[in-house]
């Protein structure tokens, strides 16, 4: 029998314990499901989160695999005690919730909603046409299994899309850059930037003052991704020219956001708490059992973290 411990919060126990037993059924293995252990040495797969009860994995000797229950890795990679694959999260779930917040703001932004939703004034102002999707240009700035579920669907709307990753990427009707002339180019052509890189050494503050000048005016960002990847001084002085018009924050250097932050109370920003997205255990749980299964079978992990790239 194989021995699973779930590493995460006490408080996700509840949910993932009924989820995580029929997902394991689902894939044929039987499974001795625990929260702690007196014999690390018997753990096989760690199902594990950073804010959980474990950073030692020393113990844990014959460990197969760590099995992140999140998407990002940053807390993860860089511990030395992890020695064996480690995976992150890769949820269907988690995909399309992003994807319908995205879109949701993307078309936000570019219809200008805010100016009828927050401006009920009694006045009955139509002069303004609205403007088509194939005349907005969208980048995407990421375009790993979120970014690029993102962008495929802002494109089926028809928006024109385009994408910057580290490596040049190929995607059918998707315009793709990689590199620091790609990062040029794409944030001069992109009226509406999306932000969903990881958070690494080399993505911290991407969304520099000197980025931020290469941007259209009047350009507005989204940032789901993560909150390192944008100079905040920087960006409150490009909404404050007008150099930005607007820009719709998920994701924060410190969370939750203090009550004092210049966001709140800026004109030109949203805040939204954290909540693009989140990992659904049901969902979760089949990638889960299904790395399970494959580590039982010799056959490769999916997901698994290039530990010196970082994701």
């Amino acid at each position: 029998m194989i021995t699973a411990m779930f590493a995460g919060r006490a408080e996700n126990w509840t949910i993932y314990e009924p989820s995580l037993h029929k997902a394991f059924a689902e894939k044929g293995l039987e499974v001795n499901l625990v929260t702690s252990t007196d014999e690390p040495n018997n753990v096989d797969y760690m199902i594990y989160a950073p804010a959980g009860p474990i950073s030692d994995f020393t113990p844990f000797t014959n460990l197969k695999a760590v099995l992140s229950l999140w998407a990002g890795v940053e807390g993860i990679e860089g511990n030395k005690t992890i020695t064996v694959p480690l995976c992150r999260m890769v949820d269907p779930g988690l995909s399309e919730g992003m994807i319908e917040w995205v879109t949701g703001h993307v078309l936000r932004h570019h219809l200008g909603m805010d100016k009828h939703i927050l401006g009920q004034n009694g006045e009955w102002n139509n002069d303004v046409v609205p403007p088509l999707a194939r005349d907005r240009r969208v980048g995407f700035m990421g375009i790993g299994e979120l970014g690029l579920s993102c962008a495929v669907a802002v494109a089926t709307l028809g928006f024109e899309v385009k994408g910057w990753s580290r490596t040049l990427k190929t995607v059918e009707g998707i315009d793709t850059f990689a590199g620091e002339d790609g990062l040029r180019k794409i944030l001069s052509q992109s009226d509406i930037i999306v932000l969903l890189l990881p958070d690494t050494a080399a993505t911290k503050n991407v969304l520099d003052r000197e980025a931020l000048n290469l941007l259209p005016d009047g350009a507005f960002i989204i940032n789901p991704g993560r909150g390192t990847l944008i100079d905040d001084d920087a960006l409150l002085d490009s909404l404050n020219s007008g150099k930005v018009a607007h820009v719709t924050l998920d994701v924060f250097r410190v969370e939750p956001l203090p009550q004092d932050h210049p966001f709140w109370a800026h004109p030109n920003v949203t805040v939204t708490p954290h909540i693009a997205s989140a990992t659904r255990a049901e969902s979760a749980s089949l990638t889960i059992a299904e790395n399970m299964r494959r580590g039982e079978a010799g056959e490769p992990y999916l997901f698994t973290v290039d530990r010196a790239a970082g994701y």
